[in-house]
């Protein structure tokens, strides 16, 4: 099954909100662009680096597979 990074942008900003993250406050802890964030969760970026989705993941405590597949 293809996935498409909307999908991944759509779990970023559920996961963010969850933890009632701004996307400058996750940008920090992910040390990664705000803007990035921001490019992600609307689909601007189609295909984010690995290490961003790391990153991101870190931040947020999960696992990098969970913001990928959503937990599946």
């Amino acid at each position: 099954m293809m996935l498409t990074m909307t999908k991944i942008g759509d779990r970023l900003r559920r996961l963010r909100r969850e933890r009632m993250l701004t996307q400058l406050q996750l940008a920090e802890r992910a040390g990664v662009a705000h803007t990035t964030i921001s490019r992600i969760e609307s689909g601007a970026i189609e295909y984010p680096r690995f290490d961003t989705i790391r990153d991101l993941a870190a931040a947020l405590g999960i696992d990098p597979a969970e913001l990928v597949r959503g937990g599946e």
